[in-house]
């Protein structure tokens, strides 16, 4: 049974130098027929369905508050006739803009039952957010997140980045004190990771994007850890810090191998052993829905040995780790025996532990996590 949604709204006002996300413009898009498309696509795919008992909705992008108030309301309606009613939605969640997060929409918002805002921060520094392409300054977080609290938002989180253009570790260290202030129950602090066709990837091809060194981005992520720790936020997964009790349930169901609807232009789903993804463009999307009622691009059916693959490279994510109990009722095999030679090599290189009950990340692997996941993509 499907339990989670993955809603994906592609238009900005402005396009940040770092994203490498499936989006568009605002302008002269057709975002009120997209919005019927979206609603029509969800209609189509839960239709074949007796009930659906959805517990976490995701709405990101792109920018979701890049919609007007009545574009959002149309959307959160069509949502809550499709994917609900359902007794059993735990989390409601949307991606929000600092910047265009405005009173009207936080209503909007919060008459449909959402129940956690997503707020991409990135920094508390001005000139940083200039240098990166963000719009806001932290003026508009303060200001968003005050207006949130009045209205009964009490689950928010915010997003920071680090090992930035010309950041410092002083800098960074900075945007974690002011973040602190401001009474949120969850972080996500993620490095700066440069994708093909941006704007910093063009940058970095010219010789013209000065980074940190990676000595700087370590230390920028032990801070991190140490300050969240101090200040009650308890590490769950590599880049995600939490309250205990305000985790993102949602995200927790990609980290925990669990299947998902994805709705929207270059969404991403895994539903019946399936992998899809959704055409990108906007045009093309919305003439596939009107067609043929989905927008696959692609379709994959994961193979018993890639789902244990994934099992541990999404699983080991997670502080907690991998269950060895839960890998075996879900595959019928022992996880030491079917990757005893890799649990082996990684354990000698002080990269995971294995206890008796679980397997996780060390400290050091969680520094060097790309090289633990990549061990279990070879199999």
């Amino acid at each position: 049974m499907i339990q989670s949604a993955y809603i994906h709204i592609p238009f900005c006002h402005h396009i940040c130098h770092y994203c490498d996300f499936n989006k568009v413009f605002f302008k002269q898009q057709p975002v009120d027929e997209y919005i019927e498309m979206l609603i029509s696509e969800m209609r189509h795919a839960t239709a074949q369905r007796k009930q659906n008992m959805i517990k976490t909705i995701f709405i990101g992008g792109g920018t979701p508050t890049a919609l007007t108030a009545k574009q959002l309301d149309r959307l959160l309606e069509g949502i809550t006739t499709e994917l609900l009613p359902t007794n059993e939605l735990i989390e409601f969640a949307v991606e929000a803009n600092p910047g265009e997060l405005t009173n009207e929409k936080l209503h909007v918002l919060k008459n449909a039952g959402v129940n956690r805002l997503s707020i991409g921060v990135q920094s508390f520094n001005d000139e940083l957010l200039n240098k990166i392409g963000r719009v806001h300054r932290r003026e508009d977080v303060f200001r968003t997140i005050n207006e949130a609290q009045q209205i009964g938002f009490d689950n928010m989180s915010i997003d920071l980045m680090y090992g930035l253009p010309g950041q410092t570790v002083e800098d960074f260290t900075e945007s974690l004190e002011i973040g602190f202030s401001l009474n949120v129950k969850h972080f996500s602090a993620y490095s700066l990771i440069i994708e093909p066709k941006t704007v910093f990837y063009n940058l970095m091809q010219k010789g013209r994007l000065s980074l940190p060194p990676q000595e700087q981005e370590a230390q920028m992520y032990e801070i991190a850890i140490e300050e969240m720790e101090k200040h009650g936020y308890a590490q769950y997964e590599i880049s995600n810090y939490a309250i205990p009790g305000f985790e993102s349930f949602h995200n927790l169901t990609y980290w925990n191998n669990v299947e998902y609807y994805g709705f929207g232009a270059g969404a991403h789903g895994y539903v019946d052993g399936v992998r899809t993804s959704n055409i990108g463009p906007v045009k093309k999307y919305i003439d596939s829905i009107k067609e043929k009622g989905n927008a696959y691009n692609s379709e994959h059916i994961v193979s018993v040995n890639e789902q244990m693959e994934e099992e541990m490279f999404l699983g080991l994510r997670k502080t907690a780790g991998v269950n060895k109990k839960r890998f075996y009722e879900k595959f019928a095999i022992e996880l030491d025996q079917k990757f005893s030679g890799k649990i082996k090599k990684l354990t000698e290189m002080g990269l995971i532990k294995d206890e008796p009950e679980v397997i996780k990340l060390t400290h050091k692997g969680k520094l060097l996590g790309n090289e633990v996941f990549q061990e279990f993509l070879l199999s």
